[in-house]
């Protein structure tokens, strides 16, 4: 157990000093490029922080055959990136999280409850999916695969016209970084961060195969804890540096590359659609991502300013407790 403590410890170690540097040049990038920082968050650094995701549900689906696993890291991703919005309200002692953050970010949560409630729909059909499937693919994966690119656009189209009829005269942040050393600089970072970030999940399951909970459970909790540290750390990092919209940009957008990356399991799990194969108690997990993502769309739009005991806003408290909610019901039912 220690020698798996020192190796986690390590990792989370990496990927915090890279975290920093990724969220730092991701920061640059978006002066020089004129990008708004909410779609720098969404692309450049959800993509990067999501690749663990990505790769345990490729070896979950393909070394291991475990689905269940594969699909709960998957959801209980997007259950965790949700919490960390709870973790960066506490954090953000100027003001609540939701009067200074853009409600740009409305389309991307949004966007998120279409794709995540369609995933909880087709797993609630359970074994019938493979009545709707092309060959051993879900009839569901080509529609999550065009939902994402049309959510990609949509959202770039918007803040393409936030930008630029809100565009600002202001000082330049980064005057002595050029754009070719922030990508190559970002591009070493990230590197950092994939390599800790897929190392981790590996980590992880040999912890949790020590204490021997069950895989709905394991996958949902553990391993989508464990491959969403990248998230926690950039998204900290990026707090630090006063790029909260970049920060909020990479927890909503890594929940859409997190849904894209079960149409992606699905491709690679030959033996049926990948929702007819695994515990329909997953849908428990979409159904709390949904309901967190409504909050975190509710605090947006009505910009709570409150705080109890000086801690976090209700919204925080409500994301808190369906999250509790969530892993609790999957300790008792899960498969």
């Amino acid at each position: 157990m220690f020698s798996v403590w020192l190796q986690f410890t390590l990792c989370t170690l990496l990927i915090g000093l890279a975290g920093y540097r990724l969220s730092r040049y991701g920061d640059v990038i978006a002066e020089k490029t004129g990008l708004s920082r909410t779609w720098v968050g969404m692309i450049l650094l959800a993509t990067v922080t999501s690749l663990p995701e990505l790769a345990t549900g490729v070896s979950a689906i393909t070394i291991a055959n475990t689905p269940n696993i594969a699909l709960g890291d998957a959801l209980g991703s997007c259950v965790f990136n949700l919490l960390i919005l709870v973790i960066l309200d506490f954090l953000y002692r100027k003001e609540s999280l939701y009067t200074r953050a853009s409600q740009g970010h409305i389309l991307a949560a949004g966007f998120g409850i279409i794709l995540i409630s369609f995933v909880g729909f087709n797993l609630l059909l359970g074994e019938n999916v493979e009545n709707l499937a092309i060959g051993h693919i879900g009839l569901y994966t080509p529609v999550i695969f065009i939902l994402y690119i049309v959510a990609m656009r949509t959202v770039f189209l918007y803040e393409k016209q936030q930008m630029a009829a809100y565009a600002e005269q202001t000082t330049l942040r980064y005057p002595d970084i050029t754009l070719q050393q922030a990508v190559s600089r970002y591009t070493l970072a990230a590197l950092i961060v994939v390599g800790a970030g897929i190392w981790l999940p590996f980590i992880g399951t040999e912890m949790a195969n020590i204490m021997g909970w069950n895989n709905t459970f394991v996958g949902t909790l553990f391993i989508a804890f464990a491959t969403s540290v990248p998230e926690l750390v950039v998204t900290l990092s990026a707090l630090r540096i006063g790029a909260l919209d970049m920060a909020i940009g990479n927890l909503l957008g890594s929940n859409l590359f997190d849904v894209l990356i079960i149409a992606i399991d699905d491709v690679l799990f030959l033996k049926g659609p990948i929702l007819s194969q695994v515990s329909q108690h997953h849908a428990v997990s979409a159904v709390s991502a949904v309901m967190m993502t409504g909050v975190a769309i509710v605090g947006l739009l009505y910009r709570p300013t409150t705080r109890i005991i000086k801690t976090v806003g209700w919204a925080s408290l409500l994301l808190f407790l369906i999250y509790l909610l969530n892993i609790y019901v999957l300790y008792l039912y899960g498969e």
